[in-house]
């Protein structure tokens, strides 16, 4: 049984209207903003719940290198519509690579893929298209395979070893196709722009802490949930099981 299942994604903001709208442009569903001047993206009807996406006001700005992004697979051959949102195109394709890299307005990278886009960890490597929109969530790390296993013990699922890294399917809550975890050569330094939460199991996060999980801050003041970080320091939210 899974320790815990995923519940959503959340983005720090300098401008969440501004930061929200956009994605909102992007992904499609429901924006609502709420008088704490926080965001609530709802993914489109038919879709995951699990696929919400909360847009957090924070005072800091963005600084470094984006290690938590998102990979979009699109429905054109070209980002067009995306550039037309008000996407900034940090890296066309080049060589091997048939991505773009692209920017939204606050400068957080995300990688658009062609229609033709294989499905995320599909073992025969096919080159049958996936659905349009969002087809994997990527996180940057020293060592992707204990990043990908660490992650499977808590979230159920397997790991699917690739030459560019890790990926996860099959987690428990997860909404997308994968979840790749991709090496770099540089440690994380500063507080990812993006996280996600969990919804635990159990009332208490003990399980996670016996398995590495390691505590960044405990409910009390403004929050009922716990704020953890896995092995290799990225930040998430984990909510105790509803009663």
């Amino acid at each position: 049984m899974a320790l815990a299942s995923f519940k959503d994604l959340c983005l720090d903001s300098g401008d969440v209207p501004r930061l929200a709208g956009f994605w909102r442009q992007v992904l499609g569903g429901q924006l609502y903003l709420r008088n704490n001047g926080v965001g609530r993206l709802e993914p489109l009807a038919g879709r995951p719940a699990s696929e919400v996406v909360w847009i957090n006001p924070v005072p800091e700005p963005r600084i470094g290198k984006t290690r938590v992004h998102l990979d979009l697979r699109l429905a054109a051959p070209d980002p067009a519509g995306l550039l037309s949102a008000g996407t900034a195109v940090v890296r066309a394709p080049a060589g091997h690579a048939r991505h773009w890299v692209l920017a939204d307005p606050e400068g957080n990278q995300f990688c658009a893929f062609p229609p033709d886009e294989p499905v995320a960890g599909d073992p025969n490597q096919s080159h049958r298209p996936g659905e349009p929109g969002v087809f994997q969530l990527v996180t940057d790390c020293r060592d992707s395979e204990a990043q990908a296993a660490w992650w499977a013990q808590l979230l159920g699922g397997s790991a699917v070893a690739k030459e560019y890294g890790a990926v996860l399917v099959g987690a428990e809550g997860f909404p997308w196709e994968g979840w790749l975890f991709q090496p770099v050569p540089e440690p994380k330094t500063v507080k990812n722009r993006v996280h996600w939460d969990l919804s635990l199991a159990a009332p208490v996060p003990d399980e996670l802490l016996g398995v590495g999980a390691s505590v960044l801050r405990e409910p009390g003041g403004d929050i009922d949930w716990w704020v953890l970080a896995d092995p290799e320091g990225n930040e998430f939210c984990a909510f105790p099981a509803e009663r």
